[in-house]
């Protein structure tokens, strides 16, 4: 069944809780805010009756570049400082213009900042979810952005804003994540360099044959590609939430992805063997903080089997992390093919790596358990292809 409208029949009475992603490239004209295409999508997002809404929206940026006249200087920022400094400045008049046009329409809005470190604490997670969750209750509308003012690791590694409402998506358990952007969706070939590009109307799971459709690129006002949004398409749609990437430039282009006899943009279908949410969260939010390399045996027993990892299949230990962190784990050629949170530090672990279990005693003078990482705390990141 490839017809996107047959999917949406079944899919969209039962969404009651949408996050929709802004990019960066609908709200900037290059010398500031477009306001009549920010007004027009809160009207259009208001529009959306009877739905909890999560705005993730980009912007904040690119507004400020203008303002310090980076753009028209034809000075791109990259330093974090220059970029950090641009976030300061536009984030005022995103929320402005969001509160103002929002409030014409009877709707309150809250703003959210979040760094990555936010959802990499659990307990910060957790606490992030209640807040939406109240939010919502009370009828507002959060409107996310990255904390891009104070994050310094964290902005050069949270990504971009694709990554982040697919993490949002996921905290607040959402059941669609719309990314709205400049493009009418996946293609079977970059639609600006190609006429015979076709727009791929349905991904039933993403692979490489739907991987090699898209490269890296830069906009060069926003931070995010098509790749960055099929990347956030893989990830949220591993929770189990669906994901439409559709064009915001036409009017009326969000309505069509609420409307079961439209076909717009690509929906990408969430598989039925969904991760669990806490293996989601270590899969796809944390970074991992070292890497333990596996011998066959070891790779075979979690990839194939499903089991733990025990130190007898560790061969290297590198990084530097403690007990409960994130680590990646490497097959002999460096491929990461999981990820999970370990039961002791980096020191101890190279100290019985290789060894069996009933060594750990005799060598470390403790045993907290047999594993190294146990498979609920073990997550592949990816099924073959």
């Amino acid at each position: 069944m490839n017809d996107q409208r047959s999917h949406k029949r079944g899919l969209l009475p039962h969404a009651t809780r949408i996050v929709v992603k802004i990019g960066s490239t609908l709200l900037s004209d290059g010398h500031g805010f477009d306001t009549e295409r920010l007004a027009r999508l809160v009207r259009e997002i208001c529009e959306i009756d009877r739905r909890e809404i999560v705005v993730v929206s980009s912007g904040a940026v690119a507004a400020g570049m203008a303002k310090l006249k980076m753009l028209r200087m034809g000075n791109h920022p990259h330093s974090v400082p220059q970029r950090q400094a641009a976030a300061a400045i536009g984030q005022i008049g995103l929320m402005a213009l969001y509160e103002q046009n929002f409030a014409a329409r009877g709707r309150s809005v809250a703003q959210v900042l979040l760094t990555h470190d936010d959802l990499a604490n659990r307990r910060r997670y957790i606490n992030a979810r209640h807040t939406f969750d109240e939010l919502l209750a009370a009828g507002a509308i959060p409107v996310v952005n990255e904390n891009d003012t104070v994050a310094v690791e964290e902005f050069l590694h949270f990504g971009d804003n694709d990554n982040l409402s697919a993490l949002v998506a996921t905290l607040i358990g959402a059941d669609l994540l719309v990314i709205l952007s400049d493009v009418a969706g996946l293609h079977t070939d970059n639609p600006s360099n190609c006429g015979d590009a076709r727009r791929v109307a349905v991904v039933a799971r993403i692979d490489q044959r739907i991987r090699d459709y898209v490269s890296d690129d830069d906009s060069g006002v926003g931070t995010g590609g098509m790749a960055s949004k099929l990347r956030a398409a893989e990830k949220v749609t591993a929770a189990g939430i669906p994901c439409v990437i559709a064009s915001g430039l036409q009017p009326g282009a969000l309505a069509a992805v609420f409307d079961p006899e439209a076909d717009e943009g690509t929906l990408f279908l969430a598989p039925n063997n969904r991760l669990k949410q806490r293996k989601h969260w270590i899969a796809h939010t944390l970074v991992p903080s070292g890497a333990l390399s596996l011998d066959a045996g070891a790779i075979r027993a979690v990839v194939e089997q499903g089991r733990s990892l025990l130190p007898k299949g560790i061969t290297a230990v590198s990084g530097t992390f403690d007990a409960g962190d994130c680590v990646a784990c490497l097959t002999p050629d460096g491929d990461e093919v999981a990820r999970g949170l370990v039961n002791y530090g980096h020191a101890d672990l190279a100290e019985i790596r290789g060894h069996h279990s009933s060594e750990i005693q005799a060598i470390l003078g403790y045993r907290l358990c047999d594993e190294a990482i146990h498979r609920d705390d073990l997550v592949l990141l990816k099924a073959p292809d």
